[in-house]
């Protein structure tokens, strides 16, 4: 049952993160799951290290986290995405 929260919150933070970063990201819906959840893998990591990870109530610091963690994997990966992209169709970028 853990991978299914992990692909339903991968949904939901690479959906917002892509809302909130500005222009147009051309990457599936696949990949923009894989991001997510890469993202709150880091956000994560990022509040174990800072000793936030386990608070009483709602982690709200932590969540933040996920998000700005999925923000910059999607923005970088989306950079990455259409590199690859322009490279297979013959056109550098």
């Amino acid at each position: 049952m853990g991978w299914l929260w992990a692909i339903i919150v991968g949904l939901v933070l690479g959906v917002i993160a892509r809302a909130i970063l500005p222009g147009k990201q051309d990457i599936p819906l696949w990949l923009t799951v894989v991001f997510g959840i890469l993202g709150s893998i880091l956000g994560n990591a990022v509040a174990t290290w800072i000793g936030v990870n386990n608070t009483k109530g709602i982690d709200w610091t932590r969540h933040v986290l996920q998000l700005i963690g999925a923000i910059v994997v999607v923005g970088v990966g989306d950079m990455l995405w259409q590199s690859v992209k322009g490279r297979r169709r013959g056109t550098r970028a």
